[in-house]
């Protein structure tokens, strides 16, 4: 086939129509035929030149040009597409280009030819269109196709990747070893068996409800990975059924899901006058119902959300009623008391009630009924009481009252204010005196051990003297094999202090070294940090420059918060 005597017409309207099929750009299709041309063009003159096509986008004429482009001396090494500047000159230095050629600097034509060519000139010439035979010809479709369906993808790609996070419509196609894969208009899009609710079949032809989850670009095309037990299906499906979660005056604070059987929601209304339970409920539960029917008759506990935690997990226990909220922040869990009889309610069926409340809330629930917490009291109060009859050497009732008094170990004893110990029944300023005498010697005892302790397992001074650790925190430090100050300050916050990772989905606590000595992550930090400055390994210019940064945050957070 030659481009001369075929009709230049039809390459553009040939382009057109594929892209009308396909539902890409022309421009796209254009440009898959001048790499087809080109590509052929090279097999002709051969592959070690530069051969460019170009279509016109109005008239569709071929137009195949040879670029060679001046580079430096050292740099030549492709004879055929590449000259250096002395090699040029007899191209350059002509009084004006050769016929059907141009020279280009920085993309524009060059008018003064004075001098020599410049490293990134190129000198452009037209060459004799090709005749394609028929395997130029095969090849040249196989490169339109190629570009083509590369082209399609990418459209799919960026379509698909839009609407991640939002709910589609589509129709099945087939099931694949549990998989069901969705024919959703432009895509098909995978449904995982683990991403079904419950026991979910579906025949070829069903319409299908997904929420998408994900969209990748892989080499055999964009995957859309489609959900149904994901807890943002539920959302979206509550904001196309309740008009105030679309308008944005109702607000789904949170979903925690077990799909197919239970889920709870929180929600939260800025209109006074609007009930966000009673809105997404809707008249006679009509419009949570449109949920529960698309999730397969999943039963939703709609509960109001709570700035306040220990309020809104009170809320998000429901049906159970609780008598008593602990909250641990620092450790993100919370203990909830209930009664007796609520417990196995508070629980719910293989813990299911439990289990959806601390999803919602993202705290770990501890339940206990008000026996099983009367009981850790009751032993916490006899361990107190031991201790200071132990150490102390007091008499048991006068043990209880120290407790009593919410006394729970020797430093309160040692270093609270006498004030505090005069108004214990019995207790006069000499008696208080005598206390605060035994408790200190017991703690200097307990100090000395420690650091004995301490040295014989090989602490050295510059450990035991660094400020802020006491005797029994460089013992603990020196039974891990801490045992010199270089050693303390490769340690992290979280080794001493303590912390919460999370595996699998699952919360698992990180024990601290220095963490019953009620070490806080910001104590253990600054901790650290100052023996890395005393070390010489950190700059404290550079701590200031970062805690006034710190502060100026603050300073601007708490501004913000004064004109809220």
């Amino acid at each position: 086939m030659a481009i001369t005597s075929a009709n230049q017409l039809e390459l553009l309207q040939t382009a057109e129509a594929v892209a009308r099929e396909k539902m890409i750009d022309p421009g796209l299709v254009v440009e898959a035929m001048e790499e087809s041309l080109a590509r052929a063009a090279k097999s002709r003159y051969g592959s070690e030149m530069d051969i460019r096509v170009s279509i016109d986008r109005k008239t569709g004429r071929a137009t195949f040009t040879r670029v060679r482009t001046v580079v430096e001396d050292e740099e030549l090494e492709n004879y055929q597409a590449e000259f250096t500047s002395e090699s040029a000159k007899p191209y350059f230095l002509a009084p004006k280009p050769t016929q059907n050629a141009v020279w280009l600097r920085d993309g524009a034509p060059i008018t003064e030819f004075s001098g020599a060519a410049q490293v990134g000139d190129t000198f452009v010439e037209e060459v004799p269109p090709v005749e394609m035979g028929r395997i130029a010809a095969q090849s040249a479709k196989q490169v339109i196709l190629q570009k083509v369906r590369e082209a399609e993808r990418d459209r799919q790609f960026e379509e698909f990747q839009d609407r991640a996070g939002t709910i589609i419509n589509g129709v099945v196609k087939r099931e694949e070893y549990g998989n069901v894969i969705v024919d959703v208009g432009r895509g098909e899009g995978i449904l995982r068996r683990n991403e079904k609710i419950g026991r979910e079949s579906y025949r070829n032809g069903d319409r299908i409800r997904c929420y998408i989850k994900d969209v990748r670009r892989e080499t055999r095309g964009p995957q859309i990975f489609l959900s149904r037990t994901a807890p943002e299906f539920m959302a979206e499906l509550f904001k196309m059924e309740v008009p105030e979660i679309y308008d944005g005056i109702i607000e789904i604070k949170a979903v925690a899901r077990d799909p197919g059987s239970r889920a709870k929601i929180a929600v939260i209304s800025y209109d006074g006058s609007i009930d966000p339970v009673g809105a997404c409920v809707g008249m006679r539960g009509s419009r949570v119902q449109a949920v529960v029917n698309e999730l397969q008759g999943e039963k939703i506990d709609i509960i109001p959300w709570n700035e306040d935690v220990p309020t809104f997990l009170v809320n998000a226990l429901q049906p159970a009623e609780v008598s008593k909220v602990v909250l641990d922040e620092d450790a993100e869990r919370i203990e909830v008391v209930v009664p007796d009889e609520q417990l196995s309610l508070a629980i719910g069926r293989r813990g299911q009630n439990v289990r959806l409340a601390s999803q919602l809330t993202g705290l770990d629930i501890d339940i206990m009924t008000e026996e099983e917490e009367s009981a850790r009291r009751q032993k916490e109060f006899e361990e107190r009481t031991q201790l200071f009859m132990d150490t102390l050497d007091l008499d048991e009732f006068f043990a209880q009252l120290l407790v009593a008094e919410g006394f729970t170990n020797l430093e309160e004893v040692a270093y609270v204010e006498v004030d505090e110990l005069l108004v214990i029944d019995g207790v006069d300023e000499d008696t208080a005196a005598e206390l605060q005498t035994r408790a200190k010697e017991h703690l200097e005892a307990q100090a000395r051990k420690a650091l004995e302790t301490a040295r014989e397992l090989g602490a050295e001074d510059s450990l035991i003297d660094f400020n802020g650790l006491t005797p029994q925190m460089v013992e603990a430090l020196a039974k891990d094999g801490v045992k010199t100050l270089e050693d303390f300050a490769t340690c992290a916050d979280w080794e001493l202090a303590g912390g919460w990772t999370t595996e699998n989905g699952e919360r698992i606590k990180d024990d601290g070294l220095l963490e019953p000595f009620d070490m806080s992550l910001e104590e253990a930090q600054h901790l650290v940090m100052t023996a890395r400055v005393l070390l010489g390994w950190v700059d404290p210019t550079e701590l200031e420059d970062d805690t006034e940064d710190d502060d100026e945050e603050i300073d601007e957070l708490d501004s913000a918060d004064e004109q809220a």
